[in-house]
């Protein structure tokens, strides 16, 4: 790889970055807001790197070569053997896949695939839980909701109406289907599955987000481990994947 291709990799690179980081929200496909600082002052550190090398070695014109890399260019067996050391490996072509795909085509957030591969994510038992707000639906995260559905002995939960959004999976034993969230601590290769099995509709398309409104249906004894979370659907609403698909949220604004 010449120095002109390798000057041409690291403004590509810085681009790339700035461009889901400053210019988009798309990293938040791949790691949580808190990185946004870290990732615009990378990207603006590599553009730098590759502007100063492009001032250095005249880019987009032909690189200017030193002395010594003219020498291993005309050397013979006993110097250089005719090969330009400066050079990097035919490989390092390669990082120009995962640059120009972050340009043009960013790989999207998790989805049902992963959920499929990944753990289970641990849901904590509260110290205390109060009493839910009034008013029916009720906006909930799917965290929320699986809290209540898993250690509220009080069944806070009996007898209302729910709101959740999350996006759609098979269910695991192949009946059915799943509301689910991807919930990362850095970044998607920490993600951690949260689901609600739906029960009483028809699945919607695998990977379409969706709210639905229902009632919770108990699921094994709570406090134990045969405690379950689902719910009886009586409305799946279509809704645009959010723009931080995950940071699990109530529905219509509602509160974490």
């Amino acid at each position: 790889m010449r120095r002109t291709v390798q000057t041409l990799l690291l403004m590509l690179a810085g681009a790339s970055v700035l461009h889901i980081s400053l210019f988009s929200e798309l990293y938040l496909n791949y790691v949580t807001a808190g990185f946004r600082p870290l990732l615009i002052l990378s990207g603006v550190l590599l553009l730098l790197l590759g502007l100063g090398a492009a001032g250095r070695d005249g880019f987009p014109l032909v690189s200017r070569e030193s002395p010594e890399e003219n020498d291993a260019d005309k050397g013979d067996g006993h110097h250089g053997h005719g090969h330009d050391h400066s050079r990097g490996p035919r490989v390092a072509w390669l990082l120009f896949l995962p640059v120009l795909a972050l340009l043009f085509y960013p790989p999207p957030p998790l989805g049902a695939y992963s959920a499929a591969r990944s753990g289970d994510a641990p849901v904590a038992a509260p110290e205390g839980m109060g009493p839910l707000p009034k008013g029916d639906p009720l906006p909930m995260s799917l965290t929320q909701f699986s809290v209540r559905a898993l250690y509220d002995g009080d069944r806070a939960l009996e007898g209302r109406t729910v709101r959740l959004t999350g996006f759609v999976t098979p269910a695991a034993d192949g009946d059915g289907w799943d509301l689910t969230r991807h919930l990362v601590r850095c970044c998607a290769a920490d993600s951690r599955t949260l689901r609600a099995r739906a029960h009483g509709a028809p699945a919607p398309p695998t990977d379409s987000w969706v709210t639905v409104t229902g009632r919770w249906r108990p699921v094994g004894e709570i406090g134990t481990e045969s405690a379950g979370v689902a719910l009886d659907v009586d409305e799946v609403v279509p809704v645009p994947r959010p723009a931080d698909p995950y940071r699990d949220v109530a529905p219509e604004g509602g509160k974490d």
